[in-house]
């Protein structure tokens, strides 16, 4: 053979160049590469700022997700897709279709809402290079989720939005409850990574493969020798991904990891932190283990049932008057909405219609209600620190626009008018369940909804009762004394910052525009988003 046929046997042909050879879709990342670029920019930016100049870094942050949120404009058909198999299967990796880009707005607008709620901690209380790098790294694993179509792809991003996560709950250094909050969630959160790993290795040995999309093909036909490895994998994924959306009995870190983290970061937890989990979980029931459905349908179901009950009743009994009460019942409320985000994704193992859109629908509403229920908890943590339930008595008379919104928040949360968008979402939820045959299910979600009307109600009826009478002393004694201890009466009006309140005002309208015209996010309960 000569020198030149060896050459030319040597090069790749046509079709073995493109086997190797992908082009990338920059347009379709672009929304999780931005958020990450950021991160890395504003890190190395701490370097060189002065101390008296890192609330920049904060503005570069929330200038940073807003443009992550703008590329999503692109997206908008959901008909793209990148990292693509080239052996003649349509299997790809990132797939940015309808339900990508809905979760990418909902995690990348909540860390938005949550970067404005940090300005004035990280100039004040938290290391901004550090909170910044954390929070648009996290932020970057959740928007790449939604678009993950392989396992591999699914738990990388998986982990790379609980990470930082752990740091963040830790950031307030010198905090006992701060560091203890941080260890909870972290030995949590690993145990959950761990089963999670476990079950996908069982899944890959049965089916030997990665993709979503080939696992459900691989799956109607499984040897029979294999049957029994392939339902444990099933099983312990869903376990894993069960620790990650705080579902009962999984939940135990939540209580004590929100009222030991920064405020912020505890409603980044509550609303992008669950969009993650949820988002894993239907991308491992609904598209890669639709041939299991006879196992993973009943466990939902029952954890759905378990995990609004726990939740309900647990916040059911929160004392106004203990320190953090407020945030505890937030985390407990969380944990009952939790409960009812499962039930469309339960309802879809036993309906040939997609259920999925309800979940959707339902987180939406959630993330703009209860982002703004927090925001107005960082407003009262000004002159209360300590934010119990008591120190919202009387807030109509001192801040009575704050204390509208935050009644209107909490009417949301329970579904009852004028919160119109929490009705609609929850009789969404609830259709889901009695279109699917699971009466049981709706009868106990009915049940929820009555003790939670009993807790949102009271809180809501604390904020319009006339504040306490100021004690007998002078005063300038008052004035002088912690702000936790100061009176609603007598405590400081103190300026609420302007990132603040346009956190406030944006949920706010967010909130009234859903509950005006709810079409907006129930549109998705009615269409296909795979």
């Amino acid at each position: 053979m000569t020198p030149a046929a060896t050459s030319a046997a040597l090069l790749p042909t046509a079709s073995t160049a493109g086997d190797v050879v992908q082009t990338v879709d920059w347009a379709v990342i672009a929304p999780p590469v931005i958020a990450a670029v950021v991160a890395l920019a504003v890190l190395v930016a701490d370097l060189f700022v002065s101390r008296d100049r890192r609330t920049l870094l904060g503005w570069a942050a929330v200038a940073g997700l807003a443009a992550a949120l703008l590329s999503l404009a692109p997206l908008r058909s959901g008909e793209r897709s990148t990292f693509c198999l080239t052996t003649g299967t349509d299997a790809c990796s990132y797939v940015a279709d309808h339900f990508t880009v809905v979760i990418q707005f909902l995690v990348l607008g909540g860390a938005l809402l949550t970067a404005l709620l940090s300005l004035t901690d990280t100039r004040d209380k938290l290391p901004a290079g550090e909170f910044w790098f954390l929070l648009l790294a996290s932020a970057a694993g959740a928007a790449l989720l939604p678009a993950s179509r392989d396992l591999a792809t699914l738990v990388v991003a998986l982990e790379v939005a609980s990470l930082p996560a752990f740091a963040l709950v830790g950031l307030k250094r010198g905090d006992r409850m701060s560091g203890e909050a941080a260890l909870k969630f972290f030995l949590s959160s690993v145990t959950a990574t761990a089963v999670t790993l476990l079950g996908v290795s069982f899944v890959y040995a049965a089916t030997g493969t990665l993709h979503l999309t080939e696992i459900a093909r691989q799956l109607d036909d499984v040897p029979a020798q294999l049957g029994t490895l392939t339902k444990t994998g099933v099983a312990l994924t869903l376990v894993g991904f069960a620790f990650k959306t705080a579902a009962a009995p999984f939940h135990f870190w939540v209580p004590d990891t929100y009222v030991g983290a920064p405020l912020p970061v505890a409603a980044y937890l509550s609303v992008v932190g669950k969009a993650v989990g949820f988002t894993g979980l239907i991308l491992v029931t609904v598209v890669a283990f639709p041939s299991y459905a006879d196992v993973w349908g009943p466990a939902l179901a029952v954890l759905a049932a378990l995990t609004m009950t726990v939740g309900n009743v647990a916040a059911l009994r929160q004392v106004s008057t203990r320190a953090w009460s407020a945030i505890r019942l937030l985390a407990w409320s969380s944990v009952g909405q939790a409960g009812y985000l499962l039930v469309p994704i339960a309802a879809a193992a036993y309906s040939s219609d997609d259920q999925i859109g309800a979940t959707v629908a339902y987180a939406l509403m959630y993330a703009v209600v209860n982002l703004g229920a927090f925001a107005v908890a960082a407003v009262v943590a000004r002159t209360h620190p300590a934010n119990r339930i008591s120190d919202y008595r009387g807030l109509y008379a001192t801040r009575p626009v704050t204390a509208l919104t935050m009644g209107f928040f909490l009417l949301c949360l329970a579904g009852l008018p004028p919160g119109i968008i929490g009705l609609f979402a929850k009789v969404v939820v609830f259709s889901a369940a009695v279109d699917a045959g699971l009466g049981w299910l709706a009868v106990v979600m009915g049940v929820n909804v009555v003790i939670a009307l009993y807790y949102y109600l009271r809180w809501t009826a604390v904020l319009f009762r006339a504040p306490e009478a100021a004690p007998e002393a002078a005063p300038e004694e008052a004035l002088a004394a912690a702000p936790a201890a100061v009176p609603t009466a007598v405590a400081v009006r103190l300026r609420v910052p302007a990132p603040l309140t346009a956190a406030v005002a944006l949920t706010g309208v967010g909130g009234v525009l859903l509950s005006g015209y709810p079409q907006l996010v129930l549109r998705f309960a009615a269409t296909s988003l795979f």
